[in-house]
Formats: structure tokens, C-alpha cells, sequence
């Protein structure tokens, strides 16, 4: 029988249609799709210079300034429903930019579920944080003037590499909020 873990994708999503669910590729794939869990995702076949060797800081550094993981998730959950219209935002700081928010809260939902697998390695919540890395680079791909890191998310292919990126732009986004930038 499956037992369902905090990192299962469900747990964060509360069913809301994801626009940014779709498939954008930038170098042709060998893809034979999976059904899972109500998902269509895809097994990829890595093809040469594929944005393997994306250099990202290692998950310490990387999330170094991250709050633990039940401040986190109780953050990203607020955010979430900020975005859908459940909470409302408190009005203390200036106007928020609609993109801008959605971004954040993609980027801190990925970081979240890349330190649930890392913590717990095991394929569901590992899946979790692989998908939630995808939809970051999916909105960064159309988003492009927000990504803070060197690498744009048109060099990710392979899905490892997109967790990486995670890695990446969570580093550059906590020493921009550091900095004030």
C-alpha cells in the first residue's frame, strides 16, 4: 500500500491548474512518457551537450540561509495561497508584481522539495522535487529577465541538471534579498 509523504507533490499543490504544466524542449529528446499519479512526465534519453555540467553550489551553500524545513513549508503554503486568492496579502509594503510573486513561490516550492529529497532520497519524494524543478524552469523560460543565476534554464535538458538550476537560482536569489538587490 503507498503511503503518501510530506514531499508527495499534493501536498503543496492542493490541486490548482498549473499552467506551466507542459513541455518545452530546446534540443531534441528521445521522451517516452510515464503516467504517474495523474501526470504526464517523461523519461529522457540524454543527447550530447546537454547542459550536464551545469555548475551549481552544493545543496549546503546553496541553502545555507534557508529556514528549516517546517518554517519553509509553512511559508511556501502562505504563498501558495496568497497566488490563489485563499489568503490575502497583508498590505504593509509596496504593490508585489504578479510574475515576480509567482516566481518566488515556484523557486522556494522547488528549493523546499529539492531539501525533502535530499533529506529522504527515496523515489516519491525524490519525483516531488524533480517536478516542482521542472515547473521552475518552464516559468523561467518565459520569464527570462527573472533568472538571477548564470545559467538560463534554456541550457537545463536532463532532469538532474533542473535540480541543479533550483540549487543555482535559490543560492542567487537568498545573496540578492542578502544584498537588498
Amino acid at each position: 500500500m503507498p503511503i503518501r509523504s510530506a514531499a508527495h507533490p499534493s501536498a503543496l499543490d492542493h490541486g490548482d491548474p498549473d499552467p506551466d504544466h507542459d513541455t518545452v524542449l530546446c534540443q531534441p529528446l528521445r521522451r517516452q512518457p510515464v503516467r504517474t499519479d495523474g501526470c504526464v512526465s517523461a523519461n529522457v534519453t540524454p543527447t550530447p551537450n546537454s547542459g550536464e555540467s551545469i555548475s551549481a553550489p552544493p545543496p549546503h551553500e546553496a541553502y545555507a540561509n534557508a529556514p528549516d524545513l517546517r518554517r519553509e513549508m509553512h511559508h511556501v503554503l502562505a504563498l501558495g495561497a496568497e497566488r490563489d486568492g485563499r489568503q490575502t496579502r497583508p498590505v504593509t509594503g509596496p504593490p508585489v508584481d504578479a510574475t515576480a510573486a509567482e516566481r518566488t513561490w515556484r523557486l522556494r516550492r522547488a528549493a523546499l522539495m529539492d531539501r525533502m529529497a535530499l533529506d529522504d532520497p527515496r523515489p516519491g519524494p525524490v519525483a516531488a522535487a524533480a517536478e516542482t524543478a521542472e515547473r521552475l524552469v518552464l516559468h523561467d523560460r518565459r520569464h527570462p529577465d527573472l533568472v538571477a543565476g548564470p545559467h538560463h534554464p534554456d541550457t537545463i535538458t536532463l532532469a538532474p541538471s533542473r535540480r541543479l538550476y533550483v540549487r543555482q537560482e535559490y543560492a542567487a536569489w537568498t545573496a540578492a534579498e542578502r544584498t537588498g538587490i
